[in-house]
Order: C-alpha cells, then sequence, then structure tokens
C-alpha cells in the first residue's frame, strides 16, 4: 500500500514536470510566433534616395549598353480587388523600385492575396533606329507582374526573384507619351512560389512582406541581332585558359564575334571566331592568366562585338573571373573546400539582404555594397545570401570586393502558411529527421508548386551563372518546402558543373549533394565524428548570439539563439564560441556561416545593427578573432577531385 502511494506520488510529479515543460514549450512557440509590431528606422542612407530618380546606376553589370534609359521614380499605383479591371483613377502616388510595403515606396500599404496592385507609368521612347528593338526590362517583380504598353498586352511574368524583358517596339505609338500599365499579384505566405522569409504576418524569422516591382526598370534599344548573355563556363588554371559562352539573338552562321580582353584598362588579347550555331563558345588564354580570389579579387574586362559581312551589328562591355571551385581531401584525409587548387576555411556571415526603409531594396547603390564592405571588414571571407536573390549589382560589388558567396533558393512550398501551422510543420521536419536518419518521407510539393520551384531555381542559376564570387549553389534550406531531395540537387549540379551544391543546408540531408551541412545552434561542440568520403563537413548556421542595442531596435522585444546584456559579455561570448570553431578545423570542419550579418525585424542576432549604424563589436577587433580562421594554414597533399 505503502509502495503505491511512492508510486503514485512519483507519478504525480512527474506528470507536473511534464505538464510545466509543455506549458513552458507552449509559452515560448507563442512568444516566437507572436505578431510583431516593426518600427520605422532610417538607415545612413536614407535621406540620400533621390525619389524622383533614385538607384540610377545602369542596373546590368554583365552586360553594359551606353543606351538605356531608367524608369525609376514617381509611378501611378492602385490597389484593387484581383478581379477587377484596370483602374480609371489611380490612389496616389509610389515611389519605383520600393516594394509597397516599404517607407521608401511613399506608401507603406500592405498588399493582401485578394488585392491587385496596379503601376502606371508615361514615359518618352528613347530615339532608335530602323533596325532596333527597345526593350522593357523588369529587375524583379514579386511575385506576378501582367504588362501592357499602350493598351496593348505585353505578357506575363511568375516568379519574385529573377529578372525578365519584353520586346515592346511593336505596341510604341507616335508621339512622346508611351502608356505602361503593371498588374501584380502577389500571395506571399499564402502561395506556392519561392517568397523566403516574407510573411504577411510578421514574427519570429519571418518578415514584414515585399510586394510588386523591387528591381530597377529600364528600357534599352538594341539591334534587331543584339548579344544576350556573356558567362565564363569553365576555367582552367592549369592551361591558364577559361571557356566563354556568348548567346545573341537571330545569329546565323557566317557571323563573327570578337572578344577583346583587358587587364587594368589595356586590351591584352583579342579573339575573333565565326559564328557555327546559335551558342557560341571561345577559348580565352590572356598571358599569364590571373586567378581570383578574396585575397585577390581581380577582374578582366571584356568587350564583346557581333559582326556581320564586315558591318558592326552589336557591342557590349562585360567581365570575368578566373576561379576554379572543388572538393578534395587534406594530407590528413578530411575534405575541404577548394578555391583555385589550394583549400580554404570559408568562415561566413548567414546574409539576410533586408533593409529598414526599403525592404528587399537597399536605399542605394552605396548602401547595396555596404554589407558585403562591411562582411570583409570584419575578417570574413565568405557571404551564405540566405533564402534571397539580389539584383545584379550586388554580385558585381562580390566580385570586385572578394567575397566567396553560397547562393541560397528562396524558399517557399504549398502546405498551410499560417505562423502556428508553420512553426508545427518545421517542428515535425526537424525531429523526423533525428528520428528517421534524416530521411523525412513526409516531404513533398503539388505539381504546380513543385513546377515553380524548379522555373525558378533553373532562373535563378542560369541568370547568375556569370558572376565569379558565386562558389556554391543551395537549393533547400532546413526542409523548407524540401521535395524530390537528389533529383533537385542532381538536376543544379548538371545545370551548372562548376560549382558545389549544398545538399541541403541543415536537417534532412539525404546522403547527396558536394557539402555535408549541418545546422548547430548551441550545439557547436557536437562535431560529428564521421566524415562521409567526396563532401566536406560545414556548418551552415551557427551562433545566432542576440544582443539588443538601444536606440536600434525595430521592435520593442527581440529575440536570439542566446541573449547578452552587455557588449562585453557579447564580445567574450562570441571570441570563445569562434575559438570553439577554430578548434574543430583540424577534425575537419571545411566551413562555418555566422548568424548573422545585421539584426533584422524580430531578429537580434547580427553582428551590426538593423539600421547599419552601429557594430556591436568593432570590426577590427572581429578581424583578429576570425584571421585565425580565415588564415589556416593551407594544408599539403591535397589533390582536386572530379565531380563525377
Amino acid at each position: 500500500m505503502q509502495m503505491n502511494k511512492i508510486v503514485a506520488r512519483a507519478l504525480l510529479v512527474l506528470l507536473i514536470f511534464v505538464a510545466g515543460l509543455a506549458l513552458t514549450a507552449g509559452y515560448q512557440l507563442y512568444k516566437f510566433t507572436r505578431p510583431v509590431t516593426v518600427m520605422a528606422l532610417s538607415t545612413p542612407w536614407t535621406d540620400k534616395v533621390d525619389k524622383e530618380a533614385p538607384l540610377p546606376e545602369y542596373p546590368r553589370p554583365q552586360l553594359r549598353r551606353d543606351r538605356w534609359q531608367s524608369l525609376n521614380g514617381p509611378w501611378q499605383y492602385a490597389i484593387t480587388a484581383r478581379e477587377a479591371p484596370v483602374p480609371v483613377d489611380y490612389d496616389g502616388t509610389i515611389v519605383v523600385p520600393f516594394a509597397i510595403e516599404s517607407r521608401l515606396s511613399g506608401v507603406q500599404r500592405k498588399l493582401l492575396p485578394q488585392d491587385r496592385l496596379w503601376y502606371r507609368r508615361v514615359f518618352e521612347a528613347p530615339p532608335s533606329h530602323s533596325n532596333e528593338r527597345l526593350m522593357l526590362h523588369f529587375g524583379a517583380v514579386d511575385w506576378e507582374a501582367e504588362v501592357w504598353l499602350n493598351g496593348q498586352k505585353m505578357g506575363v511574368h511568375q516568379g519574385g526573384f529573377d529578372p525578365f524583358s519584353f520586346d515592346i517596339t511593336q505596341a510604341l505609338i507616335e508621339g512622346d507619351a508611351q502608356e505602361l500599365v503593371v498588374a501584380v499579384w502577389d500571395p506571399t505566405n499564402k502561395g506556392n512560389g519561392a517568397v523566403g522569409k516574407q510573411h504577411l504576418v510578421p514574427h519570429g524569422i519571418r518578415y514584414t512582406a515585399v510586394s510588386g516591382i523591387w528591381q530597377t526598370v529600364w528600357l534599352e534599344p538594341v539591334p534587331v541581332q543584339h548579344i544576350q548573355k556573356v558567362a565564363v563556363t569553365d576555367t582552367n588554371l592549369t592551361m591558364g585558359a577559361v571557356t566563354l559562352a556568348i548567346e545573341a539573338n537571330d545569329i546565323r552562321p557566317g557571323d563573327e564575334v570578337e572578344v577583346q580582353v583587358l587587364a587594368d584598362a589595356e586590351v591584352v588579347m583579342t579573339v575573333r571566331d565565326v559564328v557555327q550555331a546559335e551558342g557560341i563558345q571561345m577559348r580565352l588564354a590572356p598571358p599569364g592568366l590571373r586567378a581570383w580570389s578574396p585575397d585577390d579579387p581581380f577582374l578582366y574586362d571584356l568587350q564583346v562585338s557581333l559582326w556581320r559581312d564586315g558591318k558592326l551589328l552589336d557591342t557590349v562591355e562585360s567581365y570575368f573571373g578566373a576561379r576554379e571551385v572543388a572538393v578534395a581531401r587534406d594530407s590528413e584525409g578530411a575534405w575541404r573546400l577548394m578555391l583555385n587548387g589550394s583549400p580554404v576555411f570559408h568562415l561566413g556571415l548567414l546574409d539576410q539582404g533586408w533593409w529598414p526603409d526599403g525592404l528587399y531594396t537597399a536605399p542605394t547603390d552605396e548602401a547595396l555594397a555596404f554589407d558585403i564592405e562591411a562582411t570583409k571588414r570584419m575578417g570574413f571571407n565568405t557571404i551564405r545570401k540566405h533564402v534571397k536573390v539580389e539584383p545584379a549589382r550586388w554580385y558585381w560589388h562580390a566580385d570586385r570586393l572578394g567575397v566567396l558567396v553560397w547562393q541560397d533558393m528562396p524558399t517557399g512550398s504549398d502546405r498551410d502558411s499560417s505562423r502556428f501551422a508553420q512553426i508545427f510543420d518545421q517542428l515535425g521536419d526537424f525531429f523526423s529527421a533525428q528520428l528517421f536518419d534524416s530521411r523525412n518521407v513526409s516531404l513533398a510539393r503539388s505539381p504546380e508548386s513543385a513546377d515553380h520551384f524548379r522555373r525558378e531555381l533553373s532562373s535563378m542559376v542560369t541568370g547568375l551563372q556569370a558572376f565569379p564570387s558565386i562558389v556554391a549553389w543551395v537549393p533547400f534550406n532546413e526542409a523548407w518546402g524540401q521535395f524530390d531531395t537528389d533529383k533537385i540537387l542532381a538536376e543544379v549540379s548538371e545545370l551548372d558543373p562548376t560549382r558545389l551544391v549544398d545538399g541541403p543546408s541543415g536537417w534532412t540531408d539525404t546522403g547527396t549533394g558536394d557539402i555535408r551541412d549541418f545546422h548547430m545552434y548551441g550545439r557547436e561542440a557536437e562535431f560529428p565524428a564521421r566524415q562521409i568520403p567526396g563532401r566536406p563537413l560545414v556548418y551552415g548556421e551557427f551562433g545566432g548570439l542576440g544582443y539588443p542595442v538601444d536606440g536600434h531596435l525595430a521592435v520593442e522585444a527581440g529575440w536570439g539563439y542566446s541573449a547578452f546584456d552587455s557588449q562585453a559579455d557579447f564580445e567574450a561570448a562570441y571570441a570563445d564560441l569562434l575559438g570553439l570553431i577554430e578548434s574543430l578545423l583540424p577534425r575537419g570542419l571545411a566551413g562555418a556561416i555566422y548568424t548573422q550579418t545585421t539584426d533584422v525585424e524580430s531578429e537580434i542576432n547580427g553582428l551590426i545593427t538593423y539600421d547599419r549604424k552601429k557594430f556591436k563589436i568593432p570590426p577590427e577587433r572581429l578581424t583578429q578573432i576570425n584571421d585565425r580562421l580565415t588564415r589556416w594554414p593551407v594544408l599539403k597533399g591535397s589533390e582536386p577531385l572530379s565531380r563525377d
């Protein structure tokens, strides 16, 4: 009888303990998913924005022409029901290319899935010749854009991160006034396209939604036969050569392509070849080919011209960086990430690319470059561009400044996207990954959603192919919308065999991909004892130390994976953590991405405040700590491996 009472009391205590844990976990989950009010913050560039002509720089550094016309600036806008026709009256003025939810747009209104956002702009077409076409370019519009010129439909584009263009020549009318109308529908997290970190109800790690035009819109007269793409598709440093792929419109066998290669503004070689097919491959071997790296981000300039029967048809300016990416085993048998035949420890920052004034869009080009420059100043050599694709100029800045880029595919799925369902789905994915050897068989997407993902992923890879700073693709993050993992990773590797494919980043690894990627918040010391042959082991995310800086917060109460009340404690914790990471390098850790570059809305785990006004640890101190990892001794005995 006495024993029964003891057992009953023990069970009661256990029940109370479990209930307490459940209540605590439930409260923490509630806090994490609680909607937040995001307060306005200014950056050092907010007041420098020219609202009549914002972001005036040519938006496509890899394919430059002299004649072009920006359409950035004031447009008319209206929000209607999704099914409504083109409005007669508009609600006011919006500054393009800032999303309607952003402060810099001048509107700052939420767009709901049942809404349609209309833009209207009247412009004067630039002068053009009879043998030219007028192209209308959009850097990016989130998510579905339908375009009319002078009442004539130009087309529809779906996808919030990739550039698209229309030939508007036939729709031009006589006179100076050309009417351009753009209709946007954006379901955000209620849709099944790529959405990244956006959410209609900002909370936790989900941020204010972004809708509509968020990159530069511009006009460009081009010849009927014109160059459409220039990109290095292969580098062989041993042979001192690169392969240059050129795509052009309406060319034919017998046309000629001439390429001038310039180093420090001097022509070092000229190659001219006859076109054999639509796609053009040219071998370039400049004398003493100079490799690109973070320590020496040397870029060759290109002048590419298209000729027919001795007549110049088109010419563009471009550039390239010569670098090789591979994996290899060091003399101790550990797998390493290789750059130009040498192992490099990738010490990087998780970079969300969000701005308190412009959301997805940096206020100025100087601001766009700032986060990259700051990353270098703090002693990092890598950026993981997290579930967002940046404007082309961001990657040009990364190329010229010298930083390695892991490029994420923006996430998306067709699951119930309420904030509570989202959290429980991800918890289920996480625990399933732990319990079932990282093979979560429940991950799936509808055919429509899968088609959107594949199409947007392909556009991202092919659209960013020319930028040498990108060394790895990250198709999936932490099971967010993950599906057909092995097939998707293989497709990306086939689409671009010159880069590594991270497979995937965190949680649900299926044994494929070039890199084995762990997310290790608070568990950094739990280093896996066994390495996988052919797959360097990295921490795709770690750290996330939180430190709120008064006067620089966008929310009343933010969060981090751990929190500190003083700068001294925060700096000491960072130094200790990086010391731990350093101790793992001899054991085979090949890279580590710290969370994160800046605070973002609720997240206070940046090394820089969200407004970009304060470094939480002096950059020179961070460099002192980080240099011990990025300058880790070059390993001997490494032999680059083929990807076969």
